[in-house]
């Protein structure tokens, strides 16, 4: 199957299917989110919306928090994978955000990426979400997923980023962000994908691959 086939299987199903997916982050506004986000680094997001209730609870705004302390943020995120260094980014972020931008959250990667804990991934999941910019945030499971169905060859995260924003269309990028997640998620996991239950496997190269090495033994 040519990449431009696989292209439109993919978005052709995902579409179909799941048509709103959305972030498993909980949040209510941006700032919640970019908070969320950062937390969310080498976290699962379930444990993330464990502890954000309470977060946001004592620290419901930009000013809230930026008038805090990393202790004291420490505290309340001391489940969370890194805690010292994501308190430390979070009052920073926050400092920054009531400072430079009048504690709202910017509408551009470029922006974003000035504030304390915030990558390019982190900034390009913001946009996404929040401003519903063509960008595509790639994590491990983004990285994963899009190689093995053979939606790229890219080997490093931002040649798959551009690779993928090129060749998806430009208004359903935000959402191929959460296909992809979702998947790699639940079926096409890390070890031992899920390959029995795949509802794209008609068109995933990994599979097409496993499946002509089992008949290639079988002959």
């Amino acid at each position: 199957m040519l990449k431009k086939d696989r292209y439109k299987a993919f978005v052709d199903y995902f579409s179909k299917n799941q048509p709103n997916a959305e972030t498993e982050l909980n949040y209510n506004n941006p700032y919640q989110l970019l908070v969320a986000v950062i937390l969310s680094a080498q976290c699962t997001d379930k444990r993330v919306n464990m502890v954000t209730p309470t977060l946001f609870e004592r620290f419901p705004n930009p000013q809230s928090l930026a008038d805090s302390t990393s202790d004291l943020v420490f505290d309340y995120i001391r489940s969370i994978s890194y805690p010292n260094n994501k308190a430390k980014h979070l009052v920073g972020m926050a400092k920054m955000l009531v400072a430079d931008f009048n504690g709202e959250v910017p509408d551009t990667v470029e922006k974003l990426i000035k504030l304390p804990g915030v990558g390019r991934k982190t900034a390009n999941v913001i946009v996404s979400v929040i401003y519903n910019h063509p960008a595509m945030a790639v994590d491990t499971h983004v990285f994963r997923v899009s190689r093995r169905i053979g939606l790229t060859n890219a080997k490093t995260v931002l040649a798959v980023e551009k690779d993928l924003v090129k060749n998806l269309p430009s208004e359903i990028v935000h959402l191929a962000h959460h296909w992809l997640i979702l998947h790699g998620r639940y079926i096409c996991v890390a070890r031992n994908p899920k390959c029995d239950i795949c509802p794209i496997s008609y068109f995933c190269r990994y599979y097409e691959e496993v499946y002509s090495k089992e008949n290639n033994k079988a002959k």
